[in-house]
């Protein structure tokens, strides 16, 4: 893999068409938003389309934050302890409801399947990236 030019940290920058690669390799990721004055972090089952985020969620605070239009930021990652390599892609936007049918049929078949089947999720939520950055801790090797 190319190295990209190093943060202040010494880490690698990823470029953006990376990012989303990188975002779209790992099913689960973390959403971060607030509710009721307090910074929630909540793990869930994801997918790309185009440069957003999208998941599936039940009524509940996650489905309140997109309702809101509330900014959120979602992270995911992966690493290798063997390797001591890895990455972390960040995204930071505003979590949106699909509401348009022919965007729910597009999404529906994407075939994303919710981590905990034990509650419908039935509700779609968008994330539109205003911002989304990536960081890569290299092995030894230079690849992550």
């Amino acid at each position: 893999m190319v190295g990209y030019a190093p943060d202040h940290a010494g880490l690698e920058t990823i470029p953006l068409n990376e990012c989303l690669r990188l975002l779209a390799s790992v099913p689960l990721g973390r959403v971060g938003f607030l509710s009721d004055g307090e910074v929630i972090v909540l793990p869930v089952n994801h997918a790309v389309s185009g440069q957003d985020v999208v998941f599936r969620t039940a009524p509940g605070s996650k489905l309140s934050a997109a309702e809101s239009q509330n900014p959120v930021t979602f992270e995911t990652d992966d690493y290798d302890a063997g390797r001591r390599a890895g990455w972390s892609v960040v995204l930071t936007g505003r979590a949106e409801m699909v509401y348009d049918d022919a965007e729910i049929t597009a999404l529906d078949a994407l075939g994303l399947q919710p981590w905990p089947d034990a509650v419908d999720r039935s509700f779609w939520v968008r994330i539109r990236p205003t911002s989304v950055t990536g960081r890569r801790l290299p092995s030894a090797a230079g690849s992550a």
